[in-house]
C-alpha cells in the first residue's frame, strides 16, 4: 500500500523522503539493504547491503537473492521520476552474473544521464515502446565486482485517451 501511494505521488515526493521510506520498507529492512544516497533530481542512487547473520547463506556469504534485491527497483524509480506521469515505465526483465561471493558490505550505484532521457523521449515520441538494458555492478568494500546485473526497462508514452481516462473523475 505504501508503494502504491508513493507511485501515485511520485512527482511530488522528494528523493530524501523516498530514501527514508525505502530504508524502512520491510523487504529491505529485513534483508539489510539501505539506500545511502538519493539525489534530489533522481539521477543518482547508492545502495548498500551489509552482511549480517540474518542475510547470509549456509556457507556464510551474502544471499544471492538479497544481492539481486538491492538492485531491483532503482532504475525504474529513477526513470519514472525523471520522465513524469506521461510515461509508463516497467522493469521488464533482469539477469545477474555472480562473479565472486559477497563476504563484506556490498554497494551498488545507479546513474541516469540526460543523454539516456533524451533517447527515451525520442524513441517514445510517437507512442512506441522502447525496451533497453541498463547495467549495474555490485561491488564489495574493496571495490571488487561481486555481481553484474542487467536490468531490462520498458518505457512507453501514455496515449492521450489513457491520460484522460486516468484524470477524469469517477
Amino acid at each position: 500500500m505504501a508503494a502504491h501511494l508513493l507511485r501515485k505521488l511520485s512527482s511530488r515526493v522528494p528523493a530524501w523522503l523516498v530514501r527514508v521510506l525505502a530504508n524502512f520498507w520491510p523487504p529491505y529492512l529485513g534483508a539489510g539493504i539501505k539506500v545511502l544516497i538519493a539525489t534530489p533530481d533522481y539521477r543518482y542512487i547508492k545502495v548498500t547491503l551489509k552482511r549480517r547473520w540474518y542475510n547470509t547463506n549456509y556457507v556464510g556469504t551474502q544471499f544471492g537473492g538479497s544481492i539481486y534485491s538491492m538492485t531491483d527497483p532503482f532504475f525504474m524509480l529513477m526513470i519514472i521520476n525523471n520522465l513524469g506521469p506521461g510515461y509508463i515505465v516497467w522493469d521488464k526483465a533482469a539477469s545477474i552474473d555472480f562473479k565472486r561471493p559477497g563476504q563484506t558490505a556490498l554497494f551498488a550505484e545507479f546513474r541516469i544521464s540526460e543523454a539516456l532521457l533524451n533517447v527515451i523521449h525520442e524513441r517514445c515520441a510517437g507512442g512506441e515502446k522502447y525496451i533497453f538494458d541498463l547495467p549495474v555492478e555490485v561491488v564489495d568494500e574493496a571495490g571488487q565486482v561481486i555481481a553484474q546485473v542487467m536490468k531490462t526497462i520498458y518505457v512507453r508514452k501514455k496515449s492521450e485517451s489513457r491520460k484522460n481516462l486516468k484524470e477524469s473523475p469517477r
